[in-house]
């Protein structure tokens, strides 16, 4: 097949890497058309995955149109408040039976929507997929065995994804909950940066792991009120992507809350890391959003809320959780 990766990120890098490792033919475009450049003229993604050599296979290519034509599957690994100008530049040139394959994770500002939401009302009706688990592109790139789950309202398109993308490094599963794999990937980011915080104060482990089995319960409550399945969110996409955001030193959301809870600001945080980005950010007020408009109760988002827009003290959040009226878990 012909797969076409919009995205030079580490993530669509290394999904191209996958691709090609498949046998596919595969073309990667990006919105610097002078890094493209560097990238085929070094071997390497510097920027975004530094020493992992790039398959001279890869072609890449400057003009959107022409690295869409005739492909099969597209995978967008555009940042979520990037994407809908990126989707503006495609629609027109998406070939009618290619299936679109979303890898980024969040929600967009002021219109709170999902992924999947942006893409038809940029593009209409689609064949849409969602691809989501605990695969940070890192090790992706270097064969590192992941699992990940491709969800499509029509199974047929999450299958095909599944055969294009899965070899013995890299396993796929199907789902048919778009909603419950786009939430979960997208919420994750939020509780990573405040395990981020739990490890900068060096707290220990105790309330690390408190955090993440109560962020899976609030995950799941959340989902389920915006229309995602339950049992989703105690899968690869849900409790699978916390653990490995919440734990790993690649986690770029995990690393904004490690800079807060040594005491550094927000802005000065966001400034040094440049480019790269940290959706979790950003989805920290659209998930307060939409749980908001559906009444269900998120404690812990909304005090990573309140530290990340308020200037509200780590220390002082923390306290708060602790000290809420007595419940029983369930």
């Amino acid at each position: 097949m012909k797969i076409c990766v919009i995205g030079d990120g580490a993530w669509g890098t290394a999904l191209a890497i996958n691709a090609v490792q498949n046998k596919h033919e595969v073309v990667l475009w990006g919105a610097f058309p002078e890094y493209l450049e560097q990238m085929q003229n070094t071997g390497e993604n510097s920027k975004f995955l530094p020493g992992v050599k790039l398959p001279g296979e890869i072609e890449f290519e400057k003009d959107i149109s022409s690295a869409l034509s005739g492909s099969d599957i597209i995978i967008c690994a555009t940042p979520t408040q990037f994407l809908r100008s990126v989707l503006k530049k495609m629609a027109g040139s998406i070939p009618e039976n290619a299936v679109i394959v979303n890898v980024a994770k969040g929600i967009e500002l002021n219109t709170w929507l999902r992924i999947g939401e942006i893409m038809e009302e940029e593009l209409g009706k689609i064949n849409y997929v969602d691809l989501s688990g605990p695969s940070h592109a890192e090790e992706v790139a270097r064969g590192v065995p992941t699992a990940v789950t491709a969800a499509g309202e029509n199974m047929e398109h999450a299958k095909k994804v599944q055969q294009a993308l899965m070899n013995d490094r890299f396993r796929v599963y199907t789902s048919n909950d778009v909603i419950g794999l786009e939430l979960g990937g997208a919420v994750k980011n939020v509780f990573a940066i405040a395990a981020g915080i739990i490890d900068g104060m060096k707290l220990g482990d105790n309330p690390k792991a408190a955090l993440m089995a109560r962020g899976i319960a609030e995950m799941g409550r959340l989902g389920e009120a915006l229309g995602g399945k339950r049992n989703t969110f105690s899968g690869l996409s849900g409790i699978g992507d916390l653990i490995v955001t919440c734990c790993s030193g690649h986690s770029r959301n995990r690393h904004v809350g490690e800079e807060l809870g040594k005491g550094k600001k927000l802005n000065e945080i966001l400034k040094e890391m440049g480019m790269v980005v940290a959706e979790g950010v950003p989805t920290a007020k659209g998930i307060r959003v939409l749980a908001q408009k559906k009444g269900v109760e998120i404690p812990i988002i909304d005090e990573i809320y309140s530290v990340l827009y308020e200037d509200r003290p780590a220390k002082d959040a923390i306290i708060s959780l602790m000290t809420r009226s007595a419940k029983t878990e369930d």
